[in-house]
């Protein structure tokens, strides 16, 4: 990291400009949604994505389509007063830009207001490329995501690995291609076949962010919760780094057993009568 980088927030042309450089090292981005994680995530991450994915991680839903533009905007103004240096990109949530370019800016445009995040992000394939193209060219940078689409997930019937066969890779490969020369300044490439997601990262001139897809990629992003083993369930792409679930699980037992125990709270938690000129 750069003397620059570390006195000032991150800027998608930052990102962007990491494509073909041979002394930065990939780029590091991670999810995050709350104000306390995105304190964490802010001292590691290059970028912190504010996601849909919290329709399932925070609220509990069973895919993204629920989430509101609405709800992005308060987890992006929690994720930006915790934040200093991260670029902080916000997903536009389902419906929020599938009818066209017009609403699609409107809602890109009503995120960077009232959050001051750097970016938004939006999932689709070459039929997403004049939208792109739109919401760029009107001062909005937009971060690309293809391969698996969990907006999409209605059509796709189920969270699997896209181009497992090779007769698929033409289009996904024209796909990221299509989203980059429309103006996106980086792609998310999500759980494609390994081999599939090299020849994206090299056909593609902007960086191409992984997750289920190689360690060729010119960076990887991660659910936060995901890794740090908060959540039940994870895909077979995803490193549980820690087991703090299993910890909290385990604070919480001991917790409830002292409290219904009379043991907490104890005398170094409570406070003492105060007697004439004696502190508390």
């Amino acid at each position: 990291m750069s003397a620059q980088s570390a006195n000032r927030r991150l800027t998608a042309p930052d990102i962007a400009a990491r494509k073909g450089d041979a002394e930065a090292a990939p780029i590091v981005a991670l999810t995050a949604y709350t104000a306390p994680m995105a304190r964490l995530v802010d001292q590691v991450a290059d970028v912190i994505l504010v996601g849909d994915s919290l329709g399932m991680v925070v609220y509990g839903y069973d895919s993204t389509l629920p989430v509101t533009v609405d709800m992005m905007i308060l987890h992006a103004q929690a994720v930006m007063r915790a934040s200093t240096r991260a670029l902080v990109v916000v997903d536009l949530p389902f419906a929020a830009y599938e009818a066209g370019p017009v609403q699609a800016f409107e809602a890109a445009a009503r995120i960077m207001k009232e959050t001051g995040c750097g970016a938004v992000k939006l999932e689709g394939g070459a039929h997403m490329a004049e939208t792109v193209r739109f919401i760029t060219q009107r001062g909005i940078p937009v971060m690309g995501h293809t391969g698996l689409t969990p907006q999409a997930i209605a059509t796709l019937g189920s969270f699997r690995a896209q181009g497992r066969e090779r007769a698929q890779w033409p289009q996904m490969i024209a796909d990221a291609q299509a989203i980059a020369e429309a103006g996106a300044f980086s792609v998310v490439v999500e759980a494609v076949a390994e081999p599939l997601a090299v020849e994206i990262t090299k056909a593609v001139h902007v960086p191409v962010i992984g997750i289920g897809a190689s360690a060729q990629c010119d960076g990887q992003i991660l659910v936060l919760d995901d890794m740090l083993g908060l959540t039940p369930r994870t895909p077979k792409f995803v490193r549980r780094y820690a087991e703090i679930g299993a910890q909290a699980e385990r604070a919480l037992a001991d917790y409830a057993q002292e409290v219904r125990e009379r043991r907490f709270p104890s005398p170094q938690q409570t406070y003492p009568e105060r007697k004439g000129d004696q502190k508390a």
